[in-house]
């Protein structure tokens, strides 16, 4: 057993007296090594917790920088680190909270060419993404390295939390066999997160680690909680072992990492091929096509935050039935936020026969960034 020192001892003297931690099960907490996919809003509090439970060794893996939308609920990261690393910002935040912890950083890209590598020496995975390929790559490198996925998602008001461990229950695949069509799962940035949520699921991620590190109580394995935060309600689904998954099931069929953004769909469409157009060719485009329609397919309170000069409003949800507005023949590029309504809009408008229909790359953000910066980012 680790022997903790005079400091350690009072730090966490409120862990010593609990019944079901103690002196052992915090000297397993030191010993123990926890890595976590993603600084942001799940991985925030999730590693503040882990941190300041005394966990010996975390790892944290990003490779995006702090970004002033983040801060609404990134709460490992201030607005003196807009700009920075997250994994820089995450690493002077918990050492501050924690000098004991030792901190390891991984400021990449999670893929199927590093991830074995990078999981393989740690003792449980925290999955704090906001994608599906990421979801199902840590889940197949879990579950061939054999280590525990403590999985959370949010959006808008609601969450999720789970234990995946398939040498006792099921994976994610098990749960999620598929991923859904990727224009029709808006993401957080699309829409939205309420900034407090991911605090309440990843500190329910936190406390799913502890458990399976001390030993105590009953983990997720085999269960999913569901949080309403509308309604401040938990509810909780029975999960079964799926014989067929293809990589956790009896004859698996995955027994390799594979390309994660071919199987949730999400292959990269370039601007050249007539689906997107990008925000410097679509201002050329407008200088010399004056009849060029915009589409703005976002809601109203969005465009009462920001709005590109000439865009015509009809939000996607009404567009099925406000077709009749639009001139047959016109030549139109839908936009929303960040591009993924647009191109669900595109496709509700070639389906009704409109010809000559594009979809603004990166939405009215990208028009922010890249060709007029009066228009707010939000």
């Amino acid at each position: 057993m680790t022997t903790l020192s005079h400091e350690e001892l009072l730090r966490y003297s409120r862990h010593l007296t609990l019944p079901d931690v103690g002196l052992e099960g915090q000297s397993k907490l030191r010993d123990a090594r926890v890595l976590l996919i993603g600084a942001g809003g799940l991985g925030s509090p999730a590693a503040l917790y882990l941190a300041a439970a005394g966990v010996g060794t975390l790892g944290i893996v990003d490779f995006d920088l702090v970004d002033r939308s983040n801060l609404q609920r990134q709460i490992l990261h201030g607005t003196s680190g807009i700009g920075t690393a997250k994994t820089e910002s995450a690493r002077a935040r918990l050492r501050d909270v924690n000098p004991h912890v030792q901190i390891e950083t991984f400021a990449e890209r999670l893929t199927s060419a590093n991830a074995l590598a990078i999981l393989r020496d740690w003792d449980i995975v925290v999955d704090g993404s906001d994608n599906f390929p990421t979801r199902y790559l840590v889940n197949d490198a879990c579950v061939l390295l054999g280590k525990p996925d403590v999985y959370g998602s949010v959006f808008r008001f609601d969450g999720q939390v789970s234990v995946f461990s398939a040498k006792q229950g099921p994976c994610y695949r098990c749960l999620y066999a598929e991923p859904p069509p990727p224009d029709l799962v808006p993401s957080c940035a699309e829409g939205g997160v309420l900034g407090v949520l991911p605090g309440i699921i990843g500190s329910l991620q936190a406390l799913e680690v502890i458990k399976l590190i001390v030993g105590f109580g009953e983990p997720m394995i085999g269960r999913l909680l569901l949080f309403d935060g509308r309604r401040m309600q938990f509810r909780e689904l029975a999960l079964e072992k799926d014989p067929d998954c293809p990589v956790c099931g009896v004859r698996p069929t995955v027994t390799s990492l594979i390309d994660y953004e071919a199987f949730c769909g999400e292959v990269g469409r370039g601007t050249g091929d007539g689906v997107e157009i990008s925000a410097l060719e679509l201002q050329r485009e407008r200088g010399r096509k004056p009849d060029l329609l915009l589409l703005d397919v976002r809601e109203p309170r969005e465009a009462q935050i920001a709005r590109i000069e000439g865009a015509r409003l009809i939000p996607l949800r009404e567009l099925p039935r406000r077709l009749a507005e639009l001139p047959g023949h016109a030549e139109i590029v839908t936009h929303c936020h960040h591009g993924q309504r647009s191109l669900q809009a595109r496709e509700i408008l070639k389906g009704a026969g409109f010809a000559s229909v594009r979809s603004l790359a990166g939405g009215i953000d990208a028009w922010s960034r890249e060709v007029d910066a009066d228009v707010p980012r939000y």
